[in-house]
């Protein structure tokens, strides 16, 4: 599946995006709202988990790429996450942080959006993210997003947003 915003081409994640990959994934300060930065093993696996799901469901989490130039800059997709205890459509995203603040996670996500309503039957879409995780909750928002809940996980508060086909649907009506 490709999907082509203004600015984006989200992709299917190749192999070769290992290096673009790592730069996103591998930095400690990007990823300091997990337990750790990934390793270069833990960044093949995470292609290679794209990859399966790909061939399960279909989507997953897909290369985001500037569309002038191809240069990989994060990822942004769809997966089957469990949220307390619930397996639920997730958005989430990840960009490479010296291409953040300029909208690039927000154009992903609502594209992501976009296609999730269009293409499958969920009737709900969610973001979850350490409490703390202001950026992410700002980009839940910007896509359209609203608070749902709070939970504990692994000693943390997690905050979930939420989106209907619904209010997908009012907000494609008002534009």
């Amino acid at each position: 599946m490709e999907i082509f915003t203004e600015r984006l081409h989200l992709r299917e994640m190749r192999a070769d995006d290992f290096d673009a990959l790592y730069a996103v994934l591998g930095d400690s300060d990007n990823m300091r709202h997990y337990p750790h930065a990934f390793d270069e093993e833990t960044v093949q696996g995470w292609i290679e988990k794209n990859l399966e799901r790909y061939r399960i469901f279909g989507f997953g989490l897909w290369a985001v790429c500037l569309k002038e130039n191809g240069r990989l800059i994060g990822d942004c997709g769809l997966t089957m996450q469990n949220i307390n205890g619930s397996i639920r459509p997730e958005i989430g995203y990840h960009i490479r942080r010296d291409m953040q603040r300029q909208g690039y996670a927000k154009e992903a996500a609502c594209a992501v959006r976009d296609m999730a309503f269009e293409n499958t039957p969920f009737r709900v879409l969610y973001s979850y993210m350490k409490h703390d995780n202001v950026p992410s909750a700002k980009t839940a928002v910007s896509y359209g997003a609203h608070f749902f809940k709070s939970y504990e996980d692994d000693e943390c508060l997690t905050d979930v947003y939420a989106i209907t086909r619904e209010e997908w649907q009012n907000m494609k009506n008002e534009e």
